[in-house]
């Protein structure tokens, strides 16, 4: 969330960065909330001239009464004065809520570093390993996964419709131990801490987030109990502090969890759709920070750094792409995604988004610390990033490593893990 206090002092840099952003900005919101908050000033300020109008006759009333004299006229006034300033109070309250709402609907500012433009203007950062070229046709990762019995996309959907694949045999114990060992890593050689999160959470948890009320429709939602289920344990991660306030010696905090996440991904029929390319249900490792606002950016490299160092021990060649302002996601103020080569389907998957939120996320969940004892509280800067997503990783293991009789080598260093350097045909 924006501070409303900047845009009441300096709108226009605010106008100008979300004019970046191009038309999911949220510019014309501004406008309004300016004229809103003029509106709730006023109201506050001719409310407490009422109410010392109102002190100042009670006293006199008083000082009739105790005189004997009379005091209707006065008494009468006051009744006037005291329904105003219920409707005054009506129309602060009224201000608020919908200044509120406003700033929810807003996105974050975008850093100047990043690129201005649209998908197509993302920016190239770096690029790592050489991109698998088989010598026979490469199989896509559904007919190699259907084949050697580690997928059974029919039965998902069977079971709960397209979008909800399932992972048979040696296909479900490869996911369990990549999950098992990039958790392993983030905690033991990256200084992660390890949480087990709930998978539903209440509304201002997402709000809080930035995925609520802007993306209502992609999430899913338990009508009854009110709660929804969570699109990825940034949510409940990010909200783990939420109106705690933190100490001076509290900062970095680095967690990490595994969770299956879960979006609807409404819009998104018939793109991308066939095998584990886009899916409703899937798992993945993520990797949250809580940094003080000075090293915001710098902690962004390293966690960027720290999902790479996952590819680079599968040997996966990849791509960091720094996304432009359009691109960008609704509360991130810069985002690298990572990209992984998959032969089979001929395509860079993205397979990690790592994303700095300066305190916009903060400002929405509450999320404060102090940095020195006796210092004012400010708002922490949270960042987070896939470490990884399993699906696209999956599809990336599965084609590169196909071999021409069918079957799969397993990257060396995951093999270990496997127990077996191949999946046979």
């Amino acid at each position: 969330m924006l501070d409303l206090k900047e845009i009441r002092r300096d709108p226009e840099p605010i106008r100008q960065a979300l004019a970046r952003r191009g038309g999911s900005g949220g510019a014309a919101f501004l406008q309004e909330i300016q004229e809103l908050d003029e509106v709730r000033r006023a109201a506050i300020t001719r409310g407490d001239e009422l109410r010392a109008r109102r002190n100042d006759v009670s006293r006199v009333i008083g000082e009739r009464k105790r005189a004997g004299e009379a005091a209707d006229d006065l008494i009468a006034e006051m009744r006037e004065v005291g329904q105003e300033i219920t409707e005054l109070e009506a129309r602060v309250a009224e201000a608020d809520q919908r200044i509120q709402d406003l700033l929810l609907g807003i996105p974050n500012l975008p850093l100047p570093e990043v690129p201005e433009g649209t998908e197509q203007d993302n920016e190239l950062v770096r690029e790592w390993g050489d991109p698998v070229r088989h010598s026979f046709p490469a199989r896509p990762h559904w007919e190699l996964g259907e084949a050697l019995g580690l997928l059974d996309l029919q039965g998902g959907a069977r079971i709960s419709g397209s979008g909800f694949p399932v992972l048979v045999g040696e296909g479900a114990r490869l996911q369990r131990v990549l999950i098992d060992w990039m958790l392993e890593i983030h905690t033991r050689e990256h200084g992660y801490r390890e949480l087990r999160v709930p998978y539903l959470v209440k509304r201002d948890a997402l709000e809080g987030t930035g995925q609520l009320p802007k993306f209502a429709d992609e999430s899913y939602q338990t009508e009854r109990d009110g709660l929804w289920l969570i699109p990825t344990a940034e949510v409940p991660i990010t909200n783990l502090h939420r109106d705690v306030l933190l100490g001076p010696d509290d900062l970095p905090l680095r967690y990490t969890a595994y969770s299956p996440c879960f979006r609807r991904e409404a819009g998104a029929a018939g793109k991308d759709t066939r095998g584990l390319l886009r899916v409703h249900q899937f798992d993945k490792v993520e990797l949250v920070r809580y940094e003080r606002p000075e090293r915001s950016l710098e902690a962004l490299e390293e966690l960027t750094g720290e999902a790479e160092s996952i590819l680079q021990r599968l040997g996966l060649a990849y791509r960091v792409v720094r996304l432009a302002t359009g691109d960008l996601g609704f509360s991130s103020a810069m985002t690298y995604d990572l990209e992984v080569w998959a032969p089979g389907v001929e395509q860079w998957l993205e397979v990690s988004s790592c994303s700095v939120f300066t305190d916009y996320q903060a400002r929405r969940s509450n999320l404060r610390f102090r940095p020195a004892h006796g210092e004012k509280p400010e708002f922490v800067h949270t960042l987070n990033g896939s470490a990884l997503a399993l699906p696209r990783l999956m599809v990336a293991i599965m084609e590169v490593g196909q071999q021409e009789d069918g079957s799969i080598t397993l990257p060396p260093e995951l093999a270990r893990r496997f127990g077996s350097d191949h999946i046979p045909a």
